[in-house]
């Protein structure tokens, strides 16, 4: 007489009356979400870890030798649309409150444009000749 997997005596039934036995899955494999998560979270973490040690070291490796992988890591970084809402303030602004603002920009404009006028080496502004 043959052994088979139900006569052999350390068989056990995976299911009994349609139900699993206890200590065995219906998916061995584990669920694909659980999976994928679980690798996402050692992989991550293994990054973070390496990052501690010689993420400062690498990004200027990187910086200094691909200026331009680099730069598109940068961009990658900066969200791609900035939400920006318009609010008529100027609208809600007196006649009064315009002009005094009118008056501040060209108060920073001049303080602008002397900051920017090339001096000579004695300090001075240099003269027009006229």
């Amino acid at each position: 007489m043959a052994l088979n997997a139900k006569t052999a005596p350390n068989y056990v039934p995976k299911r009994i009356n349609g139900k699993f036995a206890p200590g065995w899955s219906g998916n061995p494999g584990g669920s694909l979400e659980a999976t994928r998560r679980s690798f996402n979270k050692d992989f991550l973490l293994a990054l973070a870890a390496d990052f501690k040690k010689h993420g400062a070291a690498a990004i200027e490796k990187v910086r200094k030798t691909q200026p331009a992988a680099y730069m598109k890591i940068c961009a990658l970084l900066v969200p791609r649309e900035m939400q920006i809402e318009h609010s008529s303030t100027i609208k809600q602004m007196s006649d009064e409150q315009i002009e005094q603002a009118i008056i501040a920009v060209r108060v920073l404009m001049e303080r602008r444009m002397i900051d920017v006028t090339p001096t000579t080496s004695s300090g001075e502004s240099p003269k027009s000749g006229s």
